[in-house]
């Protein structure tokens, strides 16, 4: 099993949601970390556990942004951290992989299943060995809380409940 360390200026946590029942918004967390396990031999023993700053939401629009960092939403100052940890890995097909987990958002914990592809391994030109995952999965806020909308005129509802979230990652392998 080998352990890998994310490499933060080549991997992103982002999300978006309906806007106004037809736009969507876009936003990604500047600040998280993760610890990850991996053997491409064993990939059922696999391991990860995300651990996100919700108050470094950052969607382009600061007003916006407080607003998802305030109790109407995240409740950052309450609650400091998104976490997942994974309880299950299931292969999928080649390079593909189901992880269950739990993800805690805003004190609630609910279990979801990342759908994971590998992108691929290979060395860096400092010899570093590098993996990289891009992981999707869709949510509903709602189960987590964050139940905050208004109605509008037209109908419908100014932000959707579903919340579709992608994380790519490019993570290095530790020394051994």
């Amino acid at each position: 099993m080998t352990t890998y360390s994310i490499d933060n200026a080549h991997s992103d946590v982002s999300f978006s949601v309906r806007h106004m029942m037809f736009a969507k918004v876009r936003g990604h967390f500047t600040k998280w970390s993760a610890n990850l396990a991996f053997d491409p031999a064993k990939p059922a023993s696999a391991s990860v556990e995300v651990s996100i700053d919700a108050a470094s939401i950052d969607t382009r629009e600061p007003q916006r942004d407080g607003h998802l960092r305030s109790p109407d939403f995240l409740d950052a100052e309450n609650f400091p951290k998104i976490t997942f940890k994974s309880r299950k890995v299931e292969p999928a097909g080649t390079g593909h992989y189901n992880v269950i987990g739990d993800l805690a958002i805003r004190g609630v914990t609910r279990e979801i299943a990342l759908q994971v592809e590998e992108g691929g391994r290979g060395k860096d030109p400092w010899g570093n060995e590098r993996i990289a995952f891009l992981a999707k999965t869709t949510i509903n806020r709602a189960d987590f809380g964050l139940k905050w909308n208004q109605a509008l005129e037209a109908g419908g509802v100014l932000v959707g409940e579903k919340v579709e979230v992608e994380i790519d990652v490019q993570a290095v392998a530790a020394k051994v």
